[in-house]
């Protein structure tokens, strides 16, 4: 823990990761279509999922899965065409539900499929491992453990996302009630979300994510 915070880059890595994890894109959307199809304690749980598949990235950058994922094609095909599928198919079951913005309420037992579905999605990301091995090498200090600096820099950046994603998923929440009063509105928010989900998994079969956000 010392080697972080005696890293005269910390400040400058906190202000990036702060910028990266705020800037929308395919794990926000996901989430966002969570929440505004299933309310607040199904975006958090999907926030926490992400998070930890976000996490097992880091750690995995940093012991060089990113570096098998860099060097293989076939291993990074094979994990992106994964995890494009797992969208779609969650697309799909969004659009076959019955109503699934009816659902205002969660058991804990009905929250874990939302938390794994989240963790799916983030560790079958192949690029989110490319963006840690590109990302914190800039800010590791040579004079300490390289292996360190990299975990505990990952766990930062995966926490400072979970505070951006929470504060989407709080807002997600606010207006979801109001989509639901309009006419229509929860069929809408229904298959709004199925059609993100399917859409991001077509993008990343089609171009890949080009970051873990």
């Amino acid at each position: 823990m010392n080697a972080l915070f005696a890293n005269p880059s910390l400040a400058a890595f906190v202000l990036a990761s702060l910028v990266l994890a705020a800037t929308p894109g395919p794990g926000v959307f996901y989430i966002l279509a969570r929440t505004l199809a299933q309310g607040r304690r199904a975006g958090l749980s999907s926030v926490a999922g992400v998070a930890l598949g976000n996490l097992a990235n880091a750690i995995g950058a940093s012991i060089g899965v990113a570096a098998l994922l860099a060097v293989s094609s076939l291993a990074f095909a094979i994990v992106k065409y994964a995890g494009a599928a797992y969208l779609v198919y969650l697309g799909i079951k969004v659009l076959g539900a019955r109503s699934a913005v009816a659902a205002a309420t969660f058991s804990e037992a009905d929250l874990l499929p939302i938390f794994r579905d989240g963790f799916v999605v983030a560790l079958l990301n192949p690029k989110t491992a490319l963006f840690f091995a590109a990302f914190l090498p800039q800010f590791i200090d040579p004079a300490a453990p390289a292996l360190l600096q990299g975990a505990l820099f990952g766990s930062l950046f995966v926490l400072i996302a979970v505070l951006t994603d929470s504060l989407y998923v709080l807002g997600a929440s606010a207006v979801r009630p109001a989509l639901s009063r309009l006419n229509g509105g929860r069929e809408a928010c229904r298959y709004l979300s199925a059609g993100v989900l399917i859409g991001l998994g077509v993008l990343a079969a089609l171009s890949g994510w080009r970051s873990g956000k």
